[in-house]
């Protein structure tokens, strides 16, 4: 209707309606007897040139057999011929002419001429066509719908569409049945939307709408509308045209790509089978299913590879109803998470086929329920989760409420889904797996129980992070050493995953084996920044010309490693780029961090290491920890220590508690690295544990030393058995002491969990233990004291060394 201008009223007649036409009034020999204004402006010929005048003498070439004016044809008015007639400037005009025959007697007018442009009337005769062919022929559904939105017509395409000839005088919500308008920001009815389009004049264009139309009521169908105002030539409403086109398969095909879409960024966002079901079933419900159902199979849930080719085996459901629905059994809603639970599918079941097949199965049944009539049917979809040649389980996707079965593009939609839901859940298996297996790792590295000590009372807290890891390089360790001493340490290795666990696990079991000789902080320290370092080495020459030649193990490593003593209280601590301590006074309750000595982290080589020593009342509460404790994304350190403070000014509670008070405050939540706590609470071994003498390297204070000894073990209760082999053990030490050093020595016996004899010098050369021969005269005493104590050894110490050994308490 552009063409033509809708706004001007000549667009709504044809070019040679009387009333537009140039007009032309001829009498029975086609002498020109009237000429309208409009013949003048058509022509250019005033009327007295023309009236009088034949009016074939303004065609320029006769139409063959019509040699005068009074031959033009006496056609209809609805027929029409096209004659090149001459303008009154000398052109030559294409002109339309329709003859209209009078009534009339004798002379006088006896024909109506109408004459108009030929290309204009072409052109609106085009239009027309066009017109009718919207009417009859287009597949495009149209209805015009008057100003009280009520149907006053429509083309043939929409009652075919529609099937029903009963449209005259309905409301637009009224020709289909279940109506619903798609398309977003839209009001929920056609009739809305209409009276927007006719109050504002705003079309609507491909505006979405759902429903069943009468030729198939059981359907439903999808319509793409659009509407526009129509108006006359004063601009007045008229009412609303709608054009409709069925859109259904298209819907239907773009719907279904969108649910792929979808799936392929919400599906799979985690490594939890679980979670991974879940989204799947927040994809497919409504839209594709009514409910949807994943089960497993068990070893699937543990980690392990399904086998190929194996019998249908049990499974268990990660989402949907608790168990599989029988006849009669109402279905669990859509999203209802179910208990995890073990189901053993009938061999006749679609699950059980699926599994066995590894195909899909496809079953519609009806369900009937007592007193409430025939439901409608439901239909099944079991497509099995595969993964490389396994099977993994199986997905049912289920419907209730829609009326068909699954065709065969919806099977290919779930197929698709399915593969890429299996795809993530295998992906989440092998992640079980290999964290199941980085978490034993952990764990078996880390220590099971701590030693029951007399020097200590103690209690730990490990968090690992909550990370894909999952598993880090966090270590603690609390080690007996010889004279009731406990070595005490805390670590971090850099990262997290397989790789940092096992550094972890090799650095703990250096670090045990460094403290059981009885190396001071920064000696130990010293030594397995040294071996720490080798590795580093070995590793860049064996993987020299790998991509991950420069990823060294334990580049970063941080350590703190404290000595206590219970007898004299002291606590020696060297730190290896580690976060410092927290010391809690027994008296007062203050919180302190002690000012150590800051050591470079390991792994660096060639920076030495310091250590400091503590004077640590009994009841001293020492707080061990990594930096996961009091660091994190959006945590602020200051703010940490200040909530650590807070826990540890609460000294006298159980370490447990503590320890849980403390983990509640600072890690309340998920982790991004892991955290270790280590509390001890420190004893003191008083005189009626400790006894010791000074003696002079004297061969005659081996006597003296001898008696003293068996008199203090009888004090003790101790038997006379545990008597004489301590008689035995100090004698042979002391004597080595006079013999082989100089100076004063000391004396010291402890009873703690076992009995600890130790003999103190200012030598610096240490004893070792040899097999004399038949005829050697010495070189038997340390052969002894081997063979009558549980163990034995050294340590060196600023003023010189210290010969132990410990002999088994007797049973209480």
């Amino acid at each position: 209707m552009s063409t033509l201008n809708a706004a001007e009223d000549r667009g709504f007649r044809g070019p040679l309606d009387v009333t537009r036409a140039a007009t032309a009034v001829l009498d029975a020999h086609g002498t020109v007897v009237g000429w309208s204004p409009t013949a003048e402006e058509l022509l250019g010929y005033p009327p007295h040139e023309v009236l009088g005048h034949p009016i074939g003498a303004l065609v320029v070439h006769p139409a063959a057999g019509h040699s005068t004016a009074a031959d033009l044809p006496g056609a209809p008015f609805s027929r029409r011929q096209v004659l090149p007639m001459r303008h009154r400037d000398g052109r030559t005009l294409r002109v339309a002419t329709a003859v209209l025959p009078l009534a009339y007697t004798g002379a006088g007018p006896a024909r109506l001429l109408s004459l108009a442009d030929a290309d204009e009337t072409e052109q609106w005769e085009a239009l027309q066509a066009m017109l009718r062919g919207l009417a009859t022929q287009s597949p495009v559904g149209l209805a015009i719908y008057d100003t009280r939105l009520r149907v006053v017509w429509t083309n043939f395409a929409l009652l075919q569409e529609m099937g029903n000839s009963q449209y005259e005088g309905m409301g637009p919500d009224d020709m289909v049945t279940h109506g619903e308008v798609l398309s977003p920001r839209y009001p929920a009815t056609l009739e809305e939307i209409m009276r927007r389009v006719l109050t504002t004049g705003e079309p609507v264009i491909e505006l979405h709408y759902r429903g069943r139309p009468p030729v198939d009521p059981d359907h439903d169908h999808v319509w793409s509308c659009s509407y526009y105002r129509l108006q006359d030539a004063g601009s007045s409403s008229l009412g609303v045209c709608e054009e409709t086109v069925d859109i259904t398969a298209r819907y239907l095909a773009q719907q279904r790509l969108d649910l792929l879409v979808r799936a392929g960024g919400q599906v799979g966002t985690t490594l939890d089978m679980g979670r991974t079901a879940q989204e799947l079933s927040a994809v497919t419900v409504p839209q594709f299913a009514d409910a949807v159902t994943v089960d497993l199979l068990e070893e699937v849930l543990g980690g392990d590879q399904p086998t190929s080719g194996s019998e249908p085996k049990s499974v268990v459901r990660v989402w949907g109803a608790p168990g599989e629905e029988a006849p009669g059994e109402e279905r669990a809603g859509p999203n209802e998470a179910g208990t995890a639970r073990r189901i053993d599918f009938p061999p006749d079941s679609p699950q059980a086929r699926s599994l066995a097949s590894g195909r899909s199965v496809v079953e519609r049944r009806v369900l009937t329920q007592a007193g409430a009539g025939r439901p409608p049917p439901s239909s099944l979809l079991v497509v099995p989760l595969r993964a490389e040649g396994a099977t993994l389980g199986v997905v049912t996707f289920a419907r209730d409420s829609h009326p068909d079965p699954f065709d065969t593009g919806e099977l290919a939609v779930a197929d698709e889904l399915v593969a890429r839901t299996a795809v993530c859940i295998d992906n989440a298996r092998r992640f079980t797996r290999e964290h199941a297996a980085a978490l034993m790792l952990q764990r078996s590295l880390l220590p099971q129980t701590l030693p029951q000590l007399t020097a200590l009372e103690m209690a730990y807290r490990y968090l690992p992070a909550d990370s894909k890891a999952g598993v880090g390089g966090d270590w603690f360790d609390v080690i007996a050493l010889p004279g009731a001493r406990v070595g005490l340490v805390v670590g971090d290795v850099v990262g997290h995953g397989l790789r940092a666990a096992a550094t972890m696990g090799r650095l703990r079991t250096s670090v045990r084996v460094l403290a059981r000789l009885d190396l001071a902080p920064e000696e130990l320290l010293a030594r397995l920044d040294d071996l720490i370092g080798q590795t580093a080495d070995e590793q860049a020459a064996a993987l020299i010309d790998s991509d991950s030649a420069t990823d060294h193990d334990g580049l970063g490593v941080t350590c703190l490693y404290a000595v206590y003593d219970p007898v004299s209280g002291l606590c020696r601590m060297g730190r290896a780029g580690h976060i410092l301590p927290a010391v809690v006074d027994p008296a007062t309750g203050s919180v302190t961090f002690p000012d150590l000595p800051a050591g470079p982290p390991l792994g660096l080589g060639g920076l030495p290491f310091e250590s400091a020593e503590l004077k640590l009342p009994e009841g001293s509460l020492v707080a061990l920890f990594t930096d996961g404790l009091v660091r994190g994304r959006g945590r602020d350190f200051d703010t940490e220590f200040d909530r650590l403070r807070a826990v540890l000014t609460d000294h006298r509670r159980p370490l447990e508690e503590l320890c849980d008070s403390a983990v509640e405050r600072l890690l309340p939540g998920s982790v991004d690295d892991d955290a270790a706590l280590l509390l001890v609470r420190t004893r003191t071994l008083d005189r009626h544990q400790v006894a010791e003498w000074e003696l002079a390297p004297d061969p005659e204070e081996v006597g003296r030393a001898r008696a003293a000894v068996a008199e203090q073990v009888g004090e003790w209760g101790l038997d006379d058995e545990l008597v004489f082999t301590t008689e035995l053990v100090v004698s042979e030490l002391v004597t080595n002491a006079v013999r082989y050093a100089a100076g004063p020595i000391q004396l010291r016996i402890i009873r703690d969990q076992t009995l600890i004899c130790e003999v103190s010098d200012t030598g610096s050369t240490s004893p070792h233990l040899r097999h004399a021969g038949s005829d050697d005269e010495g070189g038997r005493g340390l052969f002894l004291i081997a063979q009558m104590t549980m163990r034995w050894g050294s340590r060196h110490t600023t003023e010189g060394k210290t010969i132990w050994a410990e002999q088994a308490l007797p049973p209480s």
